[in-house]
């Protein structure tokens, strides 16, 4: 590393649909004046339309890395990631019963805060998985993906202000010098 030059710290916020973590990344990021990444699938699917093939899954995860190059750029002290290659991974599992090798070898977030399916979902006109099998499926996924990279994570849930809580608690933690330990830490 350059002399003078800051690690960023990624984190990124990762589980099923509708679960409150595109918002809350958000609002973290304004209030707490640190880059957001949002999700590149979502402006993908609202450009392109929602009947996807495993070539457009790898473009999205395509786009999300450079959208994470770019914030990443500037050398911020953290970043909050809205999704990185680990979901789209999740989302080729869950829509053809495989995943390329290409999406498990980008790099990894430094945490990853698994937002689990415990609050109302809401169709947004680019969402998939709504009735409850679905989405818990999707959701159970989404945490193989993690175990599968042997990433650190911490799941979250709750209400949307207790989640927001948690996630507030994690990144003064992390600010902090402290690690983001927990039952689920891994």
């Amino acid at each position: 590393m350059e002399e003078g030059r800051r690690m960023t710290v990624t984190v990124c916020f990762h589980g099923a649909e509708s679960t409150g973590k595109s918002v809350l990344a958000s609002k973290l990021s304004r209030d707490l004046g640190v880059p957001w990444v949002p999700e590149y699938g979502r402006t993908y699917c609202e450009e392109r339309g929602t009947d996807l093939a495993m070539d457009d899954l790898l473009a999205i995860a395509e786009g999300q890395r450079a959208a994470v190059e770019a914030a990443l750029a500037s050398h911020p002290p953290l970043a909050i990631l809205d999704t990185d290659q680990l979901m789209t991974a999740a989302w080729a599992e869950m829509l053809f019963g495989t995943v390329p090798e290409a999406l498990l070898a980008y790099p990894k977030a430094d945490l990853y805060l698994l937002f689990a399916p415990d609050v109302p979902w809401i169709d947004d006109g680019t969402r998939f998985f709504g009735k409850a099998p679905l989405r818990n499926r999707f959701a159970a996924l989404a945490e193989d993906m993690l175990l599968r990279a042997d990433v650190p994570w911490r799941r979250i849930g709750g209400s949307f202000s207790e989640r927001e809580e948690q996630v507030r608690r994690i990144l003064a933690d992390l600010a902090s010098g402290r690690t983001a330990q927990g039952e689920d830490a891994r």
